[in-house]
């Protein structure tokens, strides 16, 4: 019920925010879902578009934990499309983590971080000798933001291509305020401007072999400060692979 909920609704929203456009893209948070000291958590994610992003973390205590996360978009490879867009983004976090439940199969983590990337934007329209570009927007940016993960493990393993296989789903909500450092339009400085997101996201692990997970990843974000460029609109959509390795995972019923 829960993951039938989230797909219609992040659906729903994705069509809605289908013709806004920003130079800015949200990346693949890291949900490391961290059990114990010196467990490592690394994964890559990607879509059809082009959107790439890997992180990596590892828990430095009991409760405490690093992540770091990089992605990186190049949409420029289609000779015949009107716009296109590049971007990376790098950033690293602090955070603590802790579990909940009888059980303990609920997993609560909460990391603060900051980061910095840069984003080009070129609109084009075609003409006799091909397509020309009309306008370039290019921004430097940072980012500080507070990230808070909540997932779970599914009490009873699901039987999928002849094996019992762990299930988990959780959410990752975003505050992000993301501020340009330098804005150029057609190379001439502009008037910089500053957003705050609101970013949930909405993941599903399943396991393929022991450490190792398959994850579907959707999310969009919200925009509280009302901007002409650094905008809300671009949603996530993901299939990416999780590896967690190292301490001791805690074992459930």
């Amino acid at each position: 019920m829960y993951i039938r909920f989230v797909y219609v609704f992040t659906l729903s929203l994705t069509l809605f925010f289908a013709s806004c456009s920003s130079i800015y893209m949200p990346n693949v948070p890291a949900t490391p879902m961290f059990q114990r000291k010196g467990e490592v958590h690394a994964a890559v994610h990607a879509n059809i578009k082009g959107n790439v992003s890997g992180s990596g973390g590892v828990a430095v205590g009991n409760h405490i934990a690093l992540i770091a996360n990089g992605s990186y978009l190049d949409q420029g490879g289609n000779n015949n499309k009107n716009n296109l867009f590049k971007q990376y983004l790098i950033e690293g976090a602090l955070g603590y983590f802790t579990h909940l439940g009888k059980e303990k199969r609920q997993t609560l983590e909460v990391y603060a971080g900051y980061g910095v990337g840069s984003s080009t934007e070129i609109d084009r329209r075609a003409s006799t000798t091909g397509m020309m570009p009309v306008e370039t927007r290019t921004m430097d940016f940072d980012k500080i933001f507070v990230q808070v993960n909540y997932s779970s493990t599914r009490r009873n393993k699901l039987n999928i291509f002849g094996k019992p296989r762990e299930l988990n789903y959780g959410t990752a909500i975003r505050a992000s305020r993301v501020a340009m450092q330098d804005f150029t339009i057609n190379d001439l400085t502009s008037p910089t401007e500053e957003a705050l997101f609101i970013e949930p996201l909405f993941y599903t692990r399943m396991e393929l072999n022991r450490g190792f997970q398959l994850q579907y990843t959707n999310g969009f974000n919200f925009n509280v400060v009302e901007n002409t460029y650094l905008k809300a609109g671009n949603a996530v959509f993901t299939l990416g692979l999780t590896y967690n390795f190292g301490g001791k995972r805690n074992k459930t019923k």
